[in-house]
């Protein structure tokens, strides 16, 4: 067996949106930072459910034009599983659609590739949820 390849942290996000496409801003955004190196795409699922509940699923060698995202490129190694997938539909409203995202954050695999020659670990990853840190900010701001 060969060996992984050093890579940043690697995410899973899901974004969902309502209708059947993604909006042409969120698509500019995810390839700017694709682009600038900032990320790397390693999978990518897009599905579609229709007001009758039906889900369509496209993976990123899929045409994705139909629901807004064109010019990305992934690594495609199906890090995202049916497991995931399966709770990504059960959560989804009709008439909505998830883009689900596996990326690297590349940007630190400098960073993390010293971590781990240093025999160090991560011992704490906590991701602050966007309420939170505004919450924070308005009452730092009142004091």
């Amino acid at each position: 067996m060969g060996s992984t390849p050093m890579l940043g942290p690697v995410e899973f996000l899901v974004l969902t949106f309502p209708g059947t496409a993604v909006d042409a801003a969120v698509t500019d955004a995810l390839a700017q930072v694709v682009g600038d190196g900032r990320v790397t795409l390693l999978d990518l699922v897009v599905m579609s459910m229709d007001l009758a509940g039906a889900v369509t699923e496209l993976e990123i060698d899929d045409d994705l034009a139909e629901v807004g995202l064109t010019g990305l490129t992934a690594a495609d190694i199906d890090l995202v599983s049916d497991d995931d997938l399966d709770v990504v539909r059960s959560s989804m409203q009709p008439g909505s659609t998830a883009l689900v995202l596996v990326f690297e954050e590349t940007w630190a695999r400098r960073l993390s590739a010293a971590v781990h020659a240093a025999k160090g670990e991560v011992t704490l990853h906590v991701q602050v949820p966007r309420d939170a840190v505004d919450a924070a900010i308005a009452a730092a701001a009142k004091s």
